[in-house]
């Protein structure tokens, strides 16, 4: 991924591969991050960084998937989560969701 993929949302949430997503999109991925990040912020000590990276897989013509790959630093400790899904809300939920049970594991 390159930095110009790169979008900042508030001070510790990074977000790497959604750039090429519509406005529709993208408003519905933002809502989902925020509510998660909000979560992310009441359960670790001091969340530092949330960081989601989406990658396009089997790119066929109305089949594709999609990667996503999360990322915590909560004080200090590493927590990441990865899922495949055709439907990328799907996998964003289930990404985010990953991650939350692994912090709330801590």
């Amino acid at each position: 991924m390159d930095a110009e993929d790169s979008v900042t949302l508030g001070g510790n949430i990074e977000l790497a591969g959604f750039k090429e997503l519509d406005g529709g999109s993208a408003v519905i991925l933002k809502k989902i991050i925020g509510s998660y990040a909000r979560r992310f912020s009441e359960i670790c000590e001091k969340l530092e960084l949330l960081k989601l990276q989406m990658k396009r897989i089997h790119e066929r013509e109305k089949s594709e998937k999609y990667e996503l790959h999360g990322f915590v630093i909560d004080n200090g400790k590493h927590y990441t989560a990865s899922v495949a899904d055709a439907n990328l809300f799907f996998a964003l939920d289930k990404v985010l969701k990953k991650l939350e049970n692994e912090i709330g594991e801590k």
